[in-house]
């Protein structure tokens, strides 16, 4: 039986990583978080579990905020994981540094509430004022 690894990396390709099995929760985040540290209007995640996930090259920048820990390339900026706390079991890693991210599609839209007010969603996908009930 074949196992699923995702590679990616950053921009610059000092951080590479890998990923094994299937992305799940893979959502377009709006919230105020994720806009401010990725620059964007939201942020694309797919969720892995922490021991399926390992940085393959490389060792990301981590920034400790509101207990939550977010990692980046130090040297060209680009957003990598998110963990809801140190311990977590799952890492969620952002879906446009997958090398093959076209092949990975959302599933829905989370932190709405927050949205900013100029984006308009008309994909279809199912919208959460906060994360999924």
């Amino acid at each position: 039986m074949s196992v699923n690894i995702i590679h990616g990396g950053c921009l610059c390709g000092a951080v590479r990583y890998e990923a094994a099995g299937q992305p799940y929760n893979i959502t377009h985040c709006h919230c105020v978080d994720c806009r401010r540290s990725s620059g964007a209007a939201f942020v694309t995640w797919a969720s892995f579990r922490r021991t399926d996930f390992s940085f393959a090259h490389g060792e990301p920048r981590t920034l400790a905020w509101a207990g939550r820990l977010r990692s980046f390339c130090a040297t060209c900026g680009t957003p990598l994981t998110f963990m809801t706390a140190p311990n977590a079991d799952e890492v969620d890693v952002t879906v446009c540094t997958f090398d093959n991210s076209e092949a990975i599609s959302p599933a829905d839209h989370t932190w709405t509430e927050d949205r900013l007010p100029w984006v308009r969603l008309a994909d279809n996908l199912p919208v959460y004022n906060q994360s999924r009930t």
